[in-house]
């Protein structure tokens, strides 16, 4: 459980969007998901801010198909 909770505290970030997206798919989805899947979203976390809020409101696309899926993955953990 510790494993959560150091994710829980890497999901906060300097932008309250963030937070939100990332605390909800941590939240949502991060347990059900499969190892790959979860080792993306420790990826994904290793992301500067500015980046992550390009990928999720500029809606610009990551360089690798595999950050893409997260990507989508976590704007999709808000909207259900």
């Amino acid at each position: 459980m510790s494993h959560i909770k150091h994710l829980r505290w890497q999901c906060r970030r300097g932008a309250k969007e963030l937070d939100a997206l990332l605390c909800a798919y941590l939240e949502q989805s991060y347990m059900n998901a499969d190892k790959a899947e979860q080792a993306q979203f420790i990826a994904l976390l290793r992301l500067e801010d500015n980046l992550l809020l390009s990928y999720f409101f500029a809606y610009k696309t990551p360089q690798t198909a595999e950050l893409k899926l997260i990507v989508e993955k976590v704007r999709a953990s808000v909207i259900s």
